[in-house]
């Protein structure tokens, strides 16, 4: 069967995640790496700024933003402004759609999906909101996804609240969703059932990647980066 090769990488910078998933879906797309990929990571706070973002939604400015401690950068996935920080798991699957599915509509769903049966291990009921991308939980925004895909082979991804400092979410209407609440994992677990993962990010992460496996049929298989991306000779 396919693999699907897991990497974790801790804390990364916004720029330096975004050169890395660049190089590593073109190495998709020439086939260099020959199995689909998905990076999972947290960023330092940034506000990021998609295809559709419409300028009102962005209600704080780059010095604000800038003044506490939050990067700003202009992106090419779709959907609308969104937040990165300490505390979300944030995964950048890399995968080619030619050998799954050429559809990116299937492709969103399959990743919500990915995204509704993790939070299910925490016996957090969520759902689709229909008409908005993205995962819900009684009404709150948990999950929020982006990609951009070239030649069928996607990248950028999805950011699931595990520990998040939502405060951030008020500097920006989050998706361009006016009114929406955004929650975390650490919101709505139930505290008292002691059989539940604990929120965080690490078991957060392992979940999700198994999650991740099962929905494109692929065996989750843990790799180090150095394994996929080899130095210049």
């Amino acid at each position: 069967m396919s693999e699907l090769w897991v990497v974790n990488l801790g804390t990364v910078p916004y720029e330096d995640a975004l050169e890395l998933q660049r190089a590593l879906a073109r190495d998709r797309i020439s086939g260099a790496i020959p199995e689909d990929m998905l990076l999972l990571l947290e960023h330092p706070p940034v506000v990021t700024l998609g295809r559709a973002t419409k300028q009102r939604n962005l209600i704080s400015s780059e010095e604000f933003l800038a003044s506490k401690g939050v990067e700003l950068f202009e992106v090419e996935r779709g959907g609308d402004v969104t937040f990165h920080g300490p505390g979300q798991l944030v995964g950048y699957p890399i995968i080619d759609l030619k050998r799954h599915r050429l559809d990116l509509h299937w492709y969103l769903r399959q990743v919500e999906q990915a995204l509704i049966d993790t939070l299910a291990a925490y016996s957090i009921p969520a759902e689709r909101n229909v008409g908005f991308t993205g995962v819900w939980t009684n009404g709150r925004k948990i999950a929020s996804i982006g990609v951009h895909a070239r030649d069928w082979v996607t990248w950028h991804g999805f950011a699931l609240n595990v520990t998040t400092d939502l405060s951030y979410f008020d500097f920006i209407i989050p998706c361009g969703i006016d009114g929406v609440t955004m929650t975390s994992i650490e919101r709505e677990i139930d505290v008292r059932d002691s059989q539940l993962p604990q929120a965080n990010i690490d078991i957060a992460a392992e979940i999700a990647a198994e999650a991740f496996g099962a929905v494109f049929d692929l065996v989750t298989s843990r790799v180090s980066l150095d394994q996929i991306v080899q130095p210049a000779s």
